[in-house]
């Protein structure tokens, strides 16, 4: 399972909003605006892949010089629990401290804060709600 850089606008691009948005937005009966998607174009997008069909994927964006945050992380749905997360995970963390990133931040979703934990990540807030659902923040320091 080849996990790799994924170029905006390209048709693994368009894969992955598709993915993002079946796994991720459908459930809430949410979309992705135009300017969501434009506003893409600086992140890191990572997607994992058999042949050409995208598995899962992810994307980092830049906070600040030291820390990035982990987004739209999705697997598809009959995959989850196979490894694929934990893989893109590992890649993205592996990339971020290339690009000189210290600290990967992400909004996680309440139900999945036992995956990140045992990826080494620690809540870092209180419960808040973000697109209508409970989140929690969440940060790793890159070593």
């Amino acid at each position: 399972m080849p996990i790799r850089q994924i170029d905006h606008g390209t048709k693994e691009y368009h894969q992955m909003v598709d993915l993002r948005l079946e796994i991720l937005r459908k459930p809430l009966a949410l979309m992705f605006s135009k300017d969501e998607l434009e506003n893409e174009r600086n992140d890191i997008l990572i997607g994992a892949f058999e042949e050409d069909k995208i598995l899962g994927c992810c994307l980092l964006t830049k906070i600040d010089d030291n820390s990035v945050r982990l987004r739209q992380m999705a697997v598809q749905n009959n995959l989850q629990g196979k490894g694929i997360g934990a893989s893109m995970l590992n890649y993205a963390e592996n990339l971020a401290r290339d690009h000189g990133y210290k600290i990967m931040v992400m909004h996680a979703r309440k139900p999945v804060i036992g995956f990140y934990e045992k990826l080494g990540y620690k809540v870092t807030s209180g419960e808040f709600e973000e697109i209508t659902i409970p989140h929690h923040v969440m940060e790793k320091a890159l070593r």
